[in-house]
């Protein structure tokens, strides 16, 4: 038989369960920075870039993530409604564990987090979760494709024009796609596809919205990375947002290393390769430094927003 304090310990870590959880996710991560980059290297690196840049730079990528809770909060505004802060806070504590674990794992918190804190189905979230995975890898897949149009004349931007409209194509398909599914699907898989259904943009209006945030989030961030590997020396400028838009592909795709190490520097490289930066040795050996130290600031901008998320947690 419980006494007392063992029900009010069970209540207290009921209650503050996610506030524990992001506590033990950012000293994790802590560590884990400390251990393979060194924080006293971290910040001699910074302290080269200057102390505003960073600030900045961290305020502005600290600034999408609200932008991202919006879409979510926006997505599920019956179940979210007079508790953006906690929202806010669970938004956070999954893009840490996105980033943090490998293969897309982190992924599966999301549905989880959200049946634990708001009541949302699993298939109605991982839908959800589906459905905005696909428009941010169409919103940067879209800027990438600017450099390939250009220079192709009016038929590269029709073509371009057509791959920024497809989401909508395929947003007023929905109906259709769904009825045909249900005429092939087994009966018992009906619940299934209406749950997959609810996870989808209630109407045209919200569809748009979700859109719009997903393009605003992706702008900002791809811009902010840019003007931060522009600072440390990467040159031409159509180079520092190639390598802004290599590294956030990255993060985007299936596949990836923990906390995205390796991975993500590399593909900083490829894409400001990609776009003009020279290729000889002392030109690679910046690109090396700079794609570290914008990680690095990812990383860091996840941990800070984490970290505000616990700071606003609204009282019990």
């Amino acid at each position: 038989m419980n006494t007392n304090g063992e029900r009010r310990r069970q209540s207290w870590l009921a209650r503050n369960r996610l506030a524990l959880f992001s506590a033990a996710a950012i000293a994790t991560y802590g560590i884990f920075v400390g251990s393979v980059w060194g924080w006293p290297f971290l910040l001699l690196q910074w302290a080269e870039i200057g102390i505003g840049p960073v600030i900045s730079a961290l305020a502005l990528l600290v600034a999408t993530y609200f932008i991202r809770c919006y879409r979510i909060h926006d997505y599920f505004p019956g179940e979210t409604r007079g508790r953006f802060l906690t929202l806010f806070r669970v938004t956070q504590v999954h893009n840490l564990l996105n980033i943090m674990l490998p293969f897309r794992a982190g992924e599966t918190s999301f549905p989880l987090l959200m049946r634990s804190e708001f009541g949302v189905a699993l298939v109605r979230g991982t839908s959800a979760l589906l459905v905005m995975r696909l428009l941010d890898l169409h919103a940067l897949l879209t800027v990438a494709s600017v450099g390939l149009v250009t220079g192709h004349g009016a038929a590269g931007w029709l073509l371009w024009l057509f791959v920024v409209l497809s989401p909508l194509a395929f947003f007023v398909l929905k109906e259709q796609a769904l009825k045909v599914m249900r005429r092939f699907a087994p009966e018992r898989a009906g619940p299934l596809l209406d749950e997959v259904e609810t996870g989808l943009p209630t109407d045209i209006h919200a569809f748009l919205r979700a859109w719009a945030m997903t393009m605003l989030n992706w702008a900002v961030k791809v811009v902010v990375l840019a003007w931060v590997l522009a600072i440390m020396g990467v040159a031409p400028l159509a180079a520092s947002f190639g390598g802004a838009l290599g590294g956030e592909l990255s993060s985007v795709l299936p596949v990836h290393a923990p906390a995205g190490v390796g991975t993500y520097a590399a593909a900083i490289v490829a894409g400001a390769v990609s776009f003009g930066a020279a290729t000889n040795q002392a030109t690679l050996e910046m690109l090396g430094r700079a794609s570290i130290n914008a990680h690095l600031l990812v990383i860091v901008s996840a941990v800070a927003g984490t970290l505000l998320s616990l700071l606003l947690r609204p009282k019990a």
